[in-house]
């Protein structure tokens, strides 16, 4: 999909066709699409196309004539309860007086910028108009992990309750949204450090302001998604811990009743011979029945005992 915007009467407004001066925002472009805003900008058709790229890193590149910075940003997920967000990646291309931007998926970067009024700004003033569209995906990423935090700990509550595969399931797959995150922020702090030192952007100390804004915010997003990571891999090794332990004591139980019912079960074992066995006077004499309960209920007794103390010293 193809947008053209302009800025007309203090704001954006979708127009038809090319100016001098504008914002394009290529979303699924076509490939008449492409060839359409190749001809119009002559910039380099790599800079159109490597966005499209689902595994394309973040990184800065320059040609003669234009720029361009690849950052990852954030993507909703809209049939995916579990897993509710992801990165993709956003290419900004500026040349002349214009910006085009590149996504493989709809993004509320983009989607949502135009609802930024006080963002918002001539494309003519490309630098800053490219700067304030960072500083907007990086606090979609602080909204978006936020959210994300609220959903992790509304699970952690059930877990509380009673320890449930289902829930364990999904915070692990809320876990990839943390690694999408974790491992995206890295990359465009990097790519963002690069332009910021960048000889080919011939920056004033406004945009260089703009610039460094929205590096904070990355850096932010970057700290929160680790402590947020770090902690939920603390949880799940917490509450894998109480699964080992309750599954030990769960052993530990069994184990006495298995001893409690050995011994009686030998004793009968032993009496169920047909070979002469003491206290057995003959075939079929009932005093036999009640002599082995004697036995058997002694026994039990006294290695219940012995239990009762071990537990009570050792706490088994």
């Amino acid at each position: 999909m193809l947008s053209i915007y302009r800025w007309e009467n203090g704001g954006l407004k979708e127009a038809d066709d090319f100016g001098e001066s504008c914002w394009i925002n290529l979303v699924e472009p076509t490939t008449t699409e492409l060839e359409r805003v190749l001809v119009h900008s002559k910039v380099s058709r790599d800079f159109l196309t490597d966005p499209l790229d689902a595994d394309e890193r973040p990184r800065f590149d320059y040609d003669d004539d234009s720029s361009m910075l690849i950052i990852h940003v954030p993507c909703p997920l809209e049939d995916d309860e579990v897993v509710p967000y992801r990165t993709v990646p956003l290419g900004i291309i500026i040349f002349g007086k214009s910006v085009i931007t590149v996504c493989s998926a709809r993004t509320p970067v983009t989607t949502a910028f135009l609802d930024q009024i006080r963002r918002v700004c001539p494309p003519s003033d490309q630098y800053r108009f490219a700067f304030r569209l960072l500083w907007h995906g990086g606090v979609l990423f602080l909204r978006y992990l936020h959210d994300v935090h609220l959903r992790t700990n509304a699970l952690e509550e059930e877990l509380h309750d009673s320890i449930s595969n289902k829930v364990l399931l999904k915070l692990l797959t809320i876990e990839k949204t943390f690694v999408y995150f974790t491992t995206s922020l890295k990359a465009d702090t990097i790519a963002l450090a690069r332009a910021n030192t960048a000889r080919q952007l011939v920056l004033s100390e406004d945009d260089r302001d703009q610039l460094e804004d929205a590096m904070v915010e990355y850096q932010q997003a970057l700290e929160t998604a680790t402590i947020h990571a770090n902690i939920l891999n603390g949880t799940l090794d917490t509450f894998a811990s109480l699964i080992n332990n309750n599954l030990n004591n769960v052993m530990k139980y069994l184990t006495a009743v298995t001893i409690f019912l050995a011994v009686p079960t030998l004793i009968t074992s032993a009496y169920g011979m047909n070979i002469k066995l003491p206290f057995v006077e003959g075939a079929g004499d009932p005093g036999v029945f009640w002599l082995l309960g004697a036995i058997a209920a002694c026994a039990t007794g006294l290695i219940g005992l012995v239990l009762f103390v071990l537990s009570r010293k050792r706490r088994f």
